[in-house]
């Protein structure tokens, strides 16, 4: 086992049409005005951001996105991640059937951030809890945002 491998799925219910949440999602350079552990995200160009990352466990990470597929007819924005971290990750947003949406958040990365990679196999377990609070903050986050209207955040 690659103890500093990853792989993440997070599931959404949200009560906004799915082409509202996708706008929302696709604004990467929004997210830390609803994603608190989103401490920043500096555009580089059309396709790219430096994210800077802090949840509960006392580190950071600083990663770069690079768009890999925008599609807003299926409901796919998916990224490459390199820096601290480095792989994938894909967000996936269709219609519930209710007016609301399912989102689906599937990541899959190597850790490359030193420390991280020194407290793999004890620091497991928190950094996997650490991710699961990160992406339920995201939601209450992004479900606020989505019910408010993004001028209110």
């Amino acid at each position: 086992m690659d103890w500093n491998h990853y792989v993440f799925r997070s599931l959404w219910t949200l009560p906004a049409p799915a082409p509202a949440v996708y706008r929302e999602l696709e604004r990467i350079e929004d997210y830390p005005r609803w994603w608190p552990q989103v401490r920043e995200v500096t555009r580089l160009d059309d396709a790219g951001a430096v994210l800077r990352i802090r949840s509960l466990l006392p580190y950071g990470l600083t990663q770069t996105a690079r768009e890999l597929r925008r599609d807003p007819a299926a409901g796919v924005l998916e990224v490459s991640l390199s820096g601290d971290i480095e792989g994938r990750a894909r967000w996936t947003v269709v219609p519930d059937g209710t007016g609301g949406s399912r989102v689906r958040y599937d990541q899959e990365v190597d850790v490359r951030k030193p420390l991280l990679r020194r407290l793999a196999v004890p620091g497991r377990p928190l950094f996997r809890a650490n991710h699961r609070l990160m992406m339920r903050a995201g939601r209450r986050g992004l479900a606020a945002r989505l019910s408010d209207g993004p001028e209110a955040v």
